[in-house]
């Protein structure tokens, strides 16, 4: 015991032998609460310095200014993030003592602990580019910029001049740097803009400046840094989108412990000096010296950002503009008839040289919210298309012909129907020489709506529109016709039209064959009966009629209708009988 209360003494007294004697160099510049500093960071003068900002961290880079300079000017530039950065100069009261070996680049820590005053120039919170200038301190001093990004880790460039006035590295850009609209079109928009001085003061031959117009769809942006930031970032979205797979790694968490852990920092480097890495991914929409752009292909009512920028391509740094936000016009909205119910419609395409579209509109009636459309196309050889659409869905879609279409609605409460003229099979069709169009109308589709209150389907259609005669039946002033009918109670109705004998001689029934000549362009006298007929058993539903007041030797075109509640009458094909001469 007493030996280590021996060797405790000894330890005590040879410490403060060593304490006395050896006194510290720097211990009158060290306070008490001494703070570790990080490596020192040295700003340079007349270069472009990029520096990394990691978020909450507080950046610190050191200058001093030559003896004979009067003024100074500090440019601060953020790439795609607001940060805080200021300025301030410290001067000491009293020199560092002689024996000391110091220098202002060596040990900026004489500045930072020693005794002295520190005043803060100038400070700015922002995105935007922002430059100090201002007269220089003291040549005792030596000048401290902080930089610090809150929100995330991020990027500003740094640019320190010397002397009264520009310093040059930067584009010159006009008082008003608002982009105007000149013009706004459907698929255009055409900007202007106030010439850049730094253009305008070079001659013709010296081409170091352009413009820069930037389109998206997001956002205006303050800098081409930002601008590239964000086109990195949605290339780098859409290939994670097209990436099922993703592999997880314990990269991730390393590198989010790297930011947090990271003490120190790399010194700033210079961007390069090519400019071919920096604006070549660029994409500018328009780049040149005119300060007027059109910029085109763009989306109909679709609303854009533009940002304009003036780019140094010598010394690689670019000023931004006051961007604009247009919309593009919307396309046209076509009209939209409301069909009525039960209303029987030609639609026309007047122009048959190129396409053509209507819109219709139709409402149901009764809370079961059932309707039945029919189409039926008139136009020969054309090409059209039928869209029935509910609440921006689309529920069904199909081509129109000359055969009936039928197309049952239910469980909406309106229905927006689009035709659509598509072209011609066979070529150009007069309407003089196109069978299907009687009368000379220029109708390509015979369209119906009607509410169904009791139906819960389309009604069912005849097997066959074929007519049939039979000739043992057929007589001198009356013929025997026959034709399949439905397991459904319906109307019948027989038309007959006498022909001339040159008519008849040629068979000239063309004009009265077109599947679109309803009962509705027929004459009342040419109408010789109206029957009702329903048959359970579809293989058995055949019906024949009698047609009688005929003229022997006589030739005459009969016309069957199915006259239906619901939807257009179907007509069945033309049959052209010729009653006996003789008896």
């Amino acid at each position: 015991m007493a030996l280590m209360s021996l060797s405790w003494c000894l330890s005590a007294a040879l410490a403060l032998f060593w304490s006395t004697s050896c006194p510290q160099a720097h211990s009158a510049l060290a306070p008490e609460n001494e703070v570790p500093l990080r490596p020192t960071t040295w700003l340079p003068e007349g270069k472009i310095t990029s520096i990394t900002l990691p978020k909450g961290r507080t950046r610190r880079l050191y200058f001093t200014l030559k003896k004979k300079a009067p003024a100074m000017s500090v440019t601060v530039s953020p790439c795609d993030l607001p940060i805080e950065w200021s300025l301030a100069a410290r001067t000491l009261k009293d020199k560092p003592l002689k024996s000391l070996q110091w220098s202002k680049k060596s040990m900026p820590e004489v500045w930072w602990r020693g005794p002295g005053s520190e005043e803060k120039i100038h400070s700015f919170t922002g995105n935007g580019v922002d430059t100090y200038r201002g007269p220089s301190y003291p040549h005792a001093s030596i000048y401290i910029l902080r930089l610090q990004s809150k929100q995330q880790n991020t990027r500003a460039t740094v640019y320190l001049h010397e002397g009264p006035g520009t310093s040059g590295a930067f584009p010159l850009v006009p008082a008003d740097r608002q982009v105007h609209t000149l013009g706004v079109g459907m698929t255009s928009v055409t900007l202007s803009w106030a010439p850049s001085a730094s253009l305008t003061s070079l001659p013709h031959t010296q081409k170091s400046y352009d413009y820069c117009v930037l389109v998206n769809s997001q956002q205006n942006h303050p800098s081409l840094c930002a601008a590239r930031e964000s086109m990195r970032k949605e290339k780098d979205q859409n290939q994670e989108k097209k990436e099922r797979k993703r592999r997880v790694t314990v990269w991730p968490i390393l590198k989010e412990w790297w930011w947090q852990q990271w003490d120190s920092y790399p010194d700033p480097q210079s961007p390069p000096s090519s400019l071919t890495n920096e604006y070549a991914n660029l994409q500018c929409v328009c780049q040149g010296t005119e300060s007027v752009c059109t910029v085109s292909e763009l989306l109909p009512d679709t609303q854009y950002y533009f940002d304009v920028f003036v780019i140094d391509k010598l010394n690689g740094t670019s000023m931004a503009y006051k961007g604009v936000v247009a919309r593009t016009h919307g396309e046209a909205r076509p009209a939209i008839t409301t069909l009525r119910e039960g209303e029987l419609r030609w639609v026309t395409f007047h122009d048959r040289r190129s396409d053509s579209e209507q819109f219709f509109s139709f409402h149901p009636r009764g809370w079961q919210q059932s309707g039945l459309l029919t189409l039926q196309s008139c136009g020969g050889g054309e090409k059209v298309k039928v869209t029935v659409s509910s609440k921006g869905q689309v529920l069904t879609s199909q081509a129109v012909g000359g055969d009936l279409v039928q197309i049952w609605l239910q469980g909406s409460p309106s229905y927006l129907i689009h035709l659509e003229r598509e072209g011609t099979t066979t070529g150009k069709i007069s309407a003089d020489a196109d069978p299907a169009l009687p009368g000379g109308l220029m109708a390509s589709v015979k369209i119906q709506t009607s509410s169904a209150y009791h139906r819960r389907g389309v009604p069912s259609l005849p097997s066959t529109l074929q007519i049939k005669s039979f000739n043992r039946l057929r007589g001198c002033n009356s013929v025997t016709l026959a034709w399949m009918g439905t397991e459904e109670r319906s109307l019948y109705c027989v038309y007959r039209q006498k022909l001339g004998k040159s008519e008849a001689d040629v068979g000239g029934v063309s004009a009265l064959t077109a599947p679109c000549l309803g009962p509705e362009s027929r004459s009342d006298t040419e109408r010789v009966l109206c029957k009702y007929f329903q048959e359970l058993n579809p293989r058995r539903a055949v019906t024949t009629a009698v047609i009688g007041g005929l003229e022997p030797g006589m030739a005459y075109v009969f016309d069957v209708y199915l006259m239906r509640r619901w939807g257009i009458p179907i007509k069945y094909a033309s049959k052209m009988v010729k009653t006996r001469k003789e008896c």
